[in-house]
């Protein structure tokens, strides 16, 4: 298998700065990216399936560019842990792309958010003013909404910040399936894969999940309350979001329910809609059916109707 570089960006923030990793696939030196950005307790590794398949259909150069979101993967973790909210990983994606813009000028800027992947791109498409090096014009928020379910951020907590010990990354995955079967079914061989970059060394032998526990810190600070008043915040990003969008949604997710689903269909960027039997939150786009879905939407050429400035429908 074709292996991703891995990368560097200096992010700013209160205590000094961090630093973000990112996977980066295809050619480096092109105008087209796709950004992929995992979930919640995931890593840039995720897409490793759907960022080859994008590379080998596009008809063009691309560069598919698969961040480990601070406190993930490759990336430092923060020194406050309050920080690891919505605000500072937007920033940091700001950052990401001034310096792929950077390396080569920005063109054509599509994006695949998973879950908390979506939210940011969320940000990113629908806050007015950033500093974007070019309009996200492709948007797919995969199993995530403006919506999520309180019962779904309850079970996610029960999980969230355990790291454990494990004597083999076997062990630590068959211990992470128990908790992502949801995800729909995947062969042994596709959930080691997708296993391989979920674990570290643990400091007094064998492996440990990838992440900083602290990520768990402002997640289990949320309310009930607090989670729906911010649902008026990010309907109005949803709102402002001037990307052809599709959201992508496991028929049996608890996360985002068909009735939001359906309203982001009628609202905002009116998005489309695809769904996927025998899957829960959140599908992981390494099934063929999946990732024929996402590469179709993020690669094919502009519909007669869509503005190439990233206007949307």
């Amino acid at each position: 298998m074709a292996q991703p570089t891995l990368n560097y960006v200096p992010c700013p923030d209160a205590q000094g700065g961090h630093r973000m990793a990112y996977w980066q696939w295809g050619d480096a030196a092109v105008e087209h990216v796709v950004v992929c950005v995992h979930g919640l307790s995931r890593q840039g590794r995720d897409f490793d399936v759907l960022a080859q398949a994008l590379v080998a259909r596009s008809t063009q150069p691309l560069r598919v560019v698969c961040p480990d979101v601070v406190g993930r993967g490759r990336s430092d973790w923060l020194k406050d842990p309050s920080s690891y909210q919505l605000p500072t990983y937007a920033a940091d994606m700001l950052a990401l792309l001034q310096q792929l813009h950077s390396q080569a000028p920005i063109g054509r800027l599509g994006w695949f958010g998973t879950s908390m992947g979506g939210l940011i791109g969320m940000a990113v498409a629908g806050a007015p003013g950033l500093p974007l090096p070019a309009p996200v014009q492709r948007l797919v928020l995969n199993d995530v909404g403006p919506v999520i379910q309180w019962e779904a951020l309850q079970r996610i907590g029960l999980y969230l910040g355990n790291t454990g010990r494990f004597d083999t990354l076997q062990q630590a995955a068959v211990a992470m399936w128990q908790i992502s079967a949801s995800f729909g079914p995947h062969t042994p061989d596709q959930w080691l894969a997708l296993s391989q970059g979920m674990v570290r060394e643990h400091p007094d032998g064998g492996v440990t999940l990838h992440y900083d526990p602290a990520i768990a810190v402002p997640f289990r600070a949320l309310t009930r309350e607090a989670a729906v008043q911010g649902q008026e915040a990010l309907w109005q990003l949803y709102d402002g979001i001037k990307a052809r969008t599709l959201v992508t949604r496991g028929v049996l997710s608890d996360l985002l329910s068909r009735e939001t689903a359906l309203a982001m269909t009628q609202r905002g960027p009116r998005a489309r809609l695809a769904e996927f039997e025998g899957v829960g939150h959140a599908p992981t786009f390494v099934a063929p059916d999946q990732v024929e879905v996402a590469a179709s939407f993020l690669l094919d050429d502009f519909a007669p109707d869509e503005k190439p400035d990233g206007a949307g429908p």
